[in-house]
């Protein structure tokens, strides 16, 4: 049944929950004295779409094979890293979400693309500060050496105020820096709630919908590193990039949701003076060059990230226990994947890894989630292990079972291509390829190294 005109109800500051009358508890969320008055219109007044969406336009459906299927294009950055993790640049009529931890250089790398789209483009630009002035914004501008005359920039966090920017300026591109500081009265007064949260993002995404724009929408972390609010709003969204870091100077950019590419693509920034960089070919800058004798307790892996092929070197440290209790010190190897190969080793292999402490490390700080690494990471702990080093120039790929088998993995032929054009000739692998030694399982592993 519709609402009558002027209509009044009571809703919560916190959580969005209304309701007919005054509460002084919210039965939803528990917060108290939240309840705030508001004047609900008609559903007919808003086109009987309900409350919050201001479309009068009524959607018909319409057959799926009368759809132009190349309808839509996309948007170049001009930063060729970002744009390969946004799968070839952004998607007209998309929102991306983009979070990292405070200082990582979200809003350096959003205004580098502002800067670079407004240069190449006569469209709108606009960036929308909610947490830094304007003059903040154009010393950073300055100090990177950016062009910034022909970006537009909103220092509020008003939802309205945002909106008639959208009608007086209709930019193509738009960065919300942050998305947590925006509110609207509709939804309460208090900023960052799960309420102000949707009903905000939900309004702005709206928008970049229907008038063919690009948005980005700048996103608070916890302290675990996950975006913080409601998941809803990484749902909302079409894509969700986070920022990484290792403990150089060095950022990864990697998408974690993509309606319109693929996910495993790796983006990989250098902080400087002018902001970010890309590395536009990182092939060895995971990989030491040693002038001396490799050290025990080092192997070196192919892996993909994306559509590319980095080498990385996996170093491993073994040290008796401290107590009866034995750990796993790893934060770029999932922690299971290194005591399971630990466990294939001792049972396998003769080795005795129960009463140490294990040290895992990935030289370049890159997190490294692929099967592949599993040779090599078998190879670095018995090298640690014994202290025997592994030969020079040798390459070990392949995904180790509980059995002890070393099992294909997929595209070796660019594995092995790759590791060959950066001198690593003595490689590692369960096929017969080209200049590859070929190993069936862990104990074949151990005698080809050792």
């Amino acid at each position: 049944m519709a609402k009558k005109k002027n209509e009044i109800i009571f809703k919560c500051n916190n959580c969005g929950h209304s309701q007919p009358k005054w509460l002084g508890r919210c039965p939803d969320c528990g917060q108290w004295n939240s309840f705030v008055e508001h004047s609900v219109a008609s559903v007919n007044d808003v086109g009987g779409l309900g409350i919050g969406s201001k479309s009068t336009t009524r959607i018909k459906p319409m057959s799926l094979v009368k759809v132009d299927p190349m309808e839509g294009e996309r948007l170049f950055s001009g930063i060729s890293e970002f744009d390969r993790v946004l799968g070839g640049g952004a998607m007209k009529s998309s929102a991306v979400l983009i979070g990292g931890e405070p200082g990582i250089g979200k809003s350096t790398l959003l205004l580098q693309t502002l800067a670079a789209i407004s240069e190449n483009s006569s469209e709108s630009v606009l960036y929308v500060s909610g947490e830094e002035s304007a003059s903040q914004v154009r010393s950073r501008a300055d100090r990177l050496g950016l062009d910034c005359k022909n970006i537009k920039i909103l220092c509020t966090t008003r939802l309205e105020d945002i909106e008639e920017a959208f009608i007086s300026i209709n930019p193509v591109f738009v960065v919300i820096d942050s998305i947590q500081t925006v509110y609207s009265a509709e939804a309460g007064l208090v900023p960052g709630t799960v309420n102000q949260l949707k009903y905000c993002a939900n309004e702005l995404i709206s928008w970049v919908k229907e008038n063919d724009a690009v948005m980005f929408l700048v996103a608070h972390v916890t302290k675990e590193g996950a975006i913080a609010g409601p998941k809803s709003l990484e749902h909302m969204v079409d894509t969700v990039i986070s920022f990484d870091r290792n403990d150089d100077e060095i950022r990864f950019l990697r998408a974690q949701k993509n309606r319109f590419g693929s996910i495993d693509e790796l983006g990989i920034f250098s902080m400087g003076e002018k902001g970010l960089t890309p590395v536009e070919d990182p092939s060895t800058m995971f990989i030491t060059r040693r002038s001396e004798k490799l050290p025990a307790g080092v192997a070196v892996a192919p892996v993909f990230e994306g559509s590319r092929v980095f080498l990385v070197e996996i170093q491993a440290l073994c040290v008796p226990a401290k107590s009866t209790i034995t750990r796993v010190y790893s934060d770029r190897i999932d922690n299971n994947r290194v005591s399971r190969i630990a466990a294939v080793l001792e049972k396998r292999a003769g080795l005795k890894f129960s009463d140490q402490d294990l040290y895992i490390n990935v030289a370049g700080g890159i997190k490294l989630t692929e099967s592949a690494i599993d040779g090599a990471l078998a190879a670095a702990l018995y090298s640690a292990r014994t202290d025997v080093s592994l030969p020079e120039s040798t390459v070990v790929v392949g995904e180790l079972s509980l059995a002890g088998e070393i099992r294909p993995v997929p595209r070796l032929k660019q594995r092995v291509k790759t590791a060959q054009s950066l001198g690593f000739m003595n490689i590692l692998a369960p096929e017969k390829e080209t200049g590859v030694q070929e190993i069936q399982n862990i104990k074949q592993l151990v005698q080809a190294l050792f």
